[in-house]
């Protein structure tokens, strides 16, 4: 399985990240003629080879010549939502910007609708979000995985005066997901790199991998104890079935407002809990009642408990480590007579065994067209089908799985 590892010594920002990309082989040119599919003008990009305490690497400068107007998170996302971008990279880069949309929103006390962005809605900004996407994209849509981001204390001085780090956008981001103190006293993550990273990666150790290259997204700042910055390892790691260890949380409740129930998965989901489930329970009194189980990735359990206990009928929530054996999986985009579409790889010790569409973007293609969705399906697996056709052979089955 091709994977990208980001190495968060000195954090990740956006221009990092995008720095990044480029260092680990993408095409400016290529990149820059996607990013001119946006409806964005007035601005210049160009990535220059700087070097930090001797190490070279890519930064991205990107220049405006006019001036920008504030944007909303509305503006932003009906303006991804129209570009003609590759459909995976699109819809990660709008993932991103709901996820700051949604932090935004919290820290003001407002509504998802009414969040206008300041720095994060500049043009800067949406170029290192979506340009970001565009470059795991031209990789080759590689597994992400991401070391703990580090956090540090001090102020930073941006549209709403000066601000405790991290910056509350980036604590709430980041709310869920492991991260470590630093003593550098500068900011380290930003709010877009913190989004970047939850997105697109999935918080992990190094793995065991081959490693093809190694990359370097250059920040814009002299650090005094280390380089500033993002180090990327690009490589393949064995795809054989995983053995890990996961948070399973249980609670019993038979007085809990069913209405509360769809609104608290997709919270634990938006969390970071790798599934829910609510299963029918006889309970004492001959009560009908509901189990919920969540599973969590180690470590985030206390916060899934915290808000099972804060947003239901819980009074206490039980935990359990659990050893969980997985599948290698791989997320591939296809194209498909309808347009581009999803589908999940599952693999064990290099073999493919089945391949699996992807649920939401099968309902996009089927909302879209007006086609019903198990035709949909149908079409999507033939299309995969027939691009897979010889791993598919050695052991692949099409199908949903369980």
């Amino acid at each position: 399985m091709k994977t990208l590892f980001l190495d968060t010594f000195s954090g990740i920002s956006g221009d990092m990240m995008l720095g990044l990309m480029v260092d680990l082989g993408v095409d400016e040119l290529e990149l820059k003629s996607l990013l001119k599919k946006l409806s964005l003008a007035d601005y210049e990009i160009e990535w220059k080879k700087e070097s930090r305490s001797g190490i070279a690497g890519s930064r991205c400068l990107i220049r405006t010549t006019a001036a920008q107007p504030h944007r909303s998170w509305h503006d932003i996302d009906a303006m991804l939502a129209a570009a003609d971008l590759p459909h995976a990279a699109k819809e990660l880069a709008r993932r991103i910007f709901l996820r700051i949309g949604h932090a935004e929103a919290h820290i003001h006390d407002t509504t998802l609708d009414r969040v206008h962005f300041h720095e994060v809605g500049a043009v800067d900004s949406i170029l290192d979000v979506v340009g970001a996407a565009l470059g795991w994209h031209l990789l080759g849509e590689p597994e992400v995985l991401c070391a703990p981001l580090p956090l540090t204390r001090g102020f930073i001085r941006c549209a709403h005066g000066n601000l405790p780090l991290p910056a509350p956008a980036t604590a709430e981001i980041l709310a869920g997901s492991p991260v470590t103190h630093d003593d550098a006293g500068q900011e380290l993550v930003t709010p877009t790199g913190a989004a970047i990273a939850v997105e697109m990666a999935t918080f992990s150790p190094l793995p065991d991998m081959t490693l093809s290259r190694t990359g370097y997204g250059v920040g814009g700042r002299d650090l005094p104890d280390r380089p500033n910055l993002l180090r990327g390892f690009l490589g393949d790691r064995n795809c054989e079935s995983t053995a890990q260890h996961v948070e399973v949380l249980e609670t019993h409740l038979d007085d809990v407002n069913p209405e509360w129930l769809g609104a608290l998965m997709e919270d634990l989901l938006h969390q970071g809990a790798l599934d829910v489930a609510y299963s029918p329970l006889q309970m004492k009194k001959n009560r009908p009642g509901i189990r919920i189980t969540v599973l969590a990735p180690l470590g985030q359990g206390a916060e899934c408990a915290r808000r099972l206990l804060h947003e239901s009928s819980a009074a206490g929530v039980r935990r359990q480590i659990w050893e969980r054996f997985t599948l290698a999986r791989e997320s591939r985009t296809i194209d498909t007579e309808l347009g581009a579409a999803q589908v999940k790889l599952l693999r064990d010790g290099g073999k493919l065994l089945r391949i699996t569409p992807e649920f939401e973007s099968c309902r996009t293609l089927s909302r879209t067209t007006g086609r019903p969705l198990p035709e949909i399906y149908r079409l999507v697996e033939r299309a995969a089908d027939g691009l897979f056709s010889d791993e598919r052979d050695q052991g692949a089955t099409p199908g949903e799985v369980q």
